[in-house]
């Protein structure tokens, strides 16, 4: 008897062996359905919202990550509706305050402009726009940090980290 559950044992495990990497290279991201969370004027106010986080440096910036597409993600998939309509009518109020403040569309404005007008949001007290800015630089921030680029060229990320050195010559 304990032949039988040994062999069936390894034959799962070849088998999973020989499987799970065929089945795992079959993703592509176009296999991946894209949010749908917000109609394209604002996902272009949210394109640049985040690019005024993130800008481009010598690093990329939030948009090549593709960071704007992390935050809608997150916000149709982790949050309830009222939130998502919440998050819908900030965008559309950033749009109109740029339209008071600047007289044209946030989209529209240059980088520093659009840093303006989130710095004067994240200045607010307790107010729906704060909480808007400070919950949109947090997921920024998040996308950022949970990127290929920055798990593999800045925080130089190892799978499985501290390796053992067993025979080490100790100098005194």
């Amino acid at each position: 008897m304990r032949r039988r559950e040994a062999i069936r044992t390894l034959t799962g495990i070849f088998g999973t062996t020989l499987l799970v990497p065929s089945w795992a290279n079959g993703w592509k991201e176009n296999h991946f359905s894209k949010p749908s969370l917000l109609s394209e004027p604002q996902k272009q106010i949210l394109t640049k919202l985040v690019d005024a986080i993130l800008p481009k440096t010598d690093t990329p910036g939030g948009n090549e990550l593709g960071v704007q597409v992390f935050v809608e993600r997150m916000i149709q998939d982790c949050f309830d509706d009222s939130v998502q309509n919440r998050f819908r009518n900030e965008l559309d109020k950033m749009d109109a305050a740029a339209r008071d403040l600047r007289g044209k569309r946030f989209t529209e404005l240059n980088a520093p402009e659009r840093l303006s007008i989130i710095k004067y949001w994240s200045s607010q007290n307790d107010t729906p726009e704060k909480e808007f800015a400070s919950s949109v630089k947090g997921l920024a921030v998040q996308g950022y940090t949970s990127s290929e680029y920055y798990l593999t060229q800045v925080s130089k990320y190892e799978l499985v980290p501290a390796r053992y050195h067993g025979c080490v010559d100790i100098n005194s």
